[in-house]
């Protein structure tokens, strides 16, 4: 009978997380949930998200209680069909928690684990998940690290082999972004891709990763099977200068804080630890100057150098473009005007973070559009 409970667990969202603190149930007990459907808000150390559940059938126990902090893997609630009885619902729960051992501090994770490659005198950080014929690179954008896409990648990987890269001057890749300009970045990845004996991708690309996959489109066509822009930059002259700047010249928590939020339309979800992580990240050597370097090249006050808006002209290359439609970074007006065949969605309930706050919404687009 336990084929037909089907369970709701704590999820490992990025490599570092070890336990959630439950948030409200989105649902009802007996309630019918689809698969996709977000059912249940946690909070880790670094942000607030909703669980979205794989099965279908009814919610017939929420097991986890709001304010309880669990570890990965714990039980949170049962999804069954209707004809499955109370008390083998009870037997099943008990039995999954007399069995239930958490993940130890320092025990071995089986799960997959950054790699490095070198690239000349550079040293790239990535995450790689899914063994799928064609290949998938996720980008993320200024300040940003490979876990910025923490909500989307595992949910990619069910028709894409998916690479998460620390680009250079982030996370823990070598602190050097030569004269901080796209064509830099883009070449490197194109050293990256021939390390790996990859012909070509589908390229996912946020704010200034957006940016970065044009530049891949624009220099290196026959590398890119397609294209994903999220809130992407390098689609119109406007940008948040002050952000840029802001983000790029704190030196505290108090400073940082106001700007961190500009990333999300609601900014409750900007939790201290990632302010810390933040300013953690800004303090090692070296990232000072690539944030500086970038900012130089990439905008003129409150306007961007590098506008390549032209590149989805292509018709060889399809393209997606996703907007949150609350991004306070780069306005949406960005996604208007762009070439009949470039899909746009525009989605109205996300800031410019919008991969992370409607994570769901941007998996279920991204591989609907793979499929074609």
């Amino acid at each position: 009978m336990s084929n037909n409970i089907k369970v709701i667990t704590m999820p490992k969202w990025g490599l570092t997380m070890k336990e959630g603190l439950v948030g409200d149930w989105l649902i009802e007990e007996g309630e019918t949930v689809n698969s996709g459907m977000e059912v249940v808000d946690v909070e880790t150390d670094k942000i607030t998200s909703a669980v979205e559940v794989s099965d279908s059938g009814t919610l017939r126990r929420a097991v986890a209680v709001p304010g309880e902090t669990l570890p990965v893997g714990a039980l949170l609630g049962v999804i069954t069909e209707e004809e499955v009885t109370d008390e083998e619902i009870n037997t099943f729960i008990q039995e999954f928690q007399d069995n239930f051992v958490p993940e130890e501090d320092g025990e071995e994770d089986s799960g997959p684990k950054p790699e490095t490659l070198k690239i000349g005198e550079l040293s790239i950080n990535y995450l790689c998940q899914g063994d799928a014929a064609k290949t998938a690179f996720l980008l993320h954008g200024f300040g940003g690290d490979l876990n910025n896409w923490l909500f989307n990648h595992q949910a990619l990987i069910s028709n894409r082999t998916v690479i998460a890269i620390d680009l250079p001057g982030h996370g823990s890749s070598s602190k050097d972004v030569g004269d901080g300009s796209l064509v830099f970045m883009a070449e490197t990845l194109r050293q990256f891709m021939n390390e790996l004996d990859l012909q070509e991708a589908d390229w996912v690309g946020h704010s200034m990763g957006g940016a970065i996959a044009l530049q891949m489109a624009k220099s290196h066509p026959e590398m890119v099977r397609s294209l994903t822009l999220i809130g992407s930059a390098g689609l119109g002259k406007e940008i948040n200068g002050d952000y840029l700047r802001g983000f790029t010249q704190s030196q505290s928590r108090r400073e940082l804080k106001p700007f961190v939020q500009q990333l999300f339309k609601d900014s409750s979800l900007v939790t201290r630890q990632l302010i810390d992580d933040l300013l953690k990240f800004k303090r090692i050597d070296g990232v000072q100057v690539c944030l500086q370097t970038i900012t130089d090249f990439f905008i003129d006050g409150d306007k961007q150098v590098e506008i390549l808006h032209n590149v989805l002209e292509s018709k060889d290359i399809p393209a997606l473009v996703i907007w949150g439609k609350d991004d306070r970074i780069l306005p949406v007006d960005h996604a208007g005007g762009l070439p009949n065949q470039v899909e746009v969605k525009i989605l109205e309930d996300g800031g410019h973070m919008v991969q992370m706050e409607n994570a769901s919404e941007v998996n279920r687009i991204i591989n609907k559009f793979w499929e074609i």
